[in-house]
This record gives C-alpha cells, sequence and structure tokens, in this order.
C-alpha cells in the first residue's frame, strides 16, 4: 500500500501491520499516518529519503508506504532498531 491517503485508509480499516516513512517525510504525512498508527500500536520503521523509497517501489517520491503482509511486517519491524514511533 502506497501514499499517505491509501496507507490512511488501510490503517482505519486495521489492514496494515507496519508502516514505513521516509526519512524525509512531510509534517502532513507524519499528521496524517504517523499519529494514527502510533495510536493503533502499529510499528513504525524509517525508511530511506521519500526520492529514494519511491524509486525502490517503482514510483516517484513516496512518503509512506503501508505494509499488508503480519510475517513481512514482523520482520522488518524487528529487523529495524525500535521498530518504533518517530518522533514529530
Amino acid at each position: 500500500m502506497i501514499g499517505v491517503d491509501r496507507v490512511r485508509t488501510a490503517l482505519q480499516q486495521g489492514q496494515v501491520w507496519c508502516v514505513v516513512v521516509a526519512a524525509d517525510a512531510t509534517a502532513r504525512s507524519r499528521e496524517k499516518v504517523v499519529r494514527l498508527a502510533i495510536g493503533r500500536g502499529i510499528p513504525l520503521v524509517v525508511g530511506p529519503p521519500a526520492a529514494e523509497l519511491g524509486a525502490r517501489l517503482g514510483r516517484p517520491v513516496v512518503m509512506v508506504a503501508g505494509v499488508l503482509d503480519r510475517a513481512l511486517a514482523r520482520g522488518l519491524a524487528e529487523a529495524v532498531p525500535g521498530g518504533a514511533p518517530l518522533e514529530d
């Protein structure tokens, strides 16, 4: 799941198990997605800058990506130190 609005909707529907947030995510992205993920107890992982994250996903700039696969989400959260909330 890619993009602020799609990830936010998927979070509200309980479909996301982890959120990857670009290291340079905008304040809008943080406000709309990060706070919701924290409130729902969903792990957050800081990814590369938005342009690089997008390139790795075959897209232009990507601020956030939601991981829908439970096993992959668990692996990401465990692999990244903290796998935890970002600071505002």
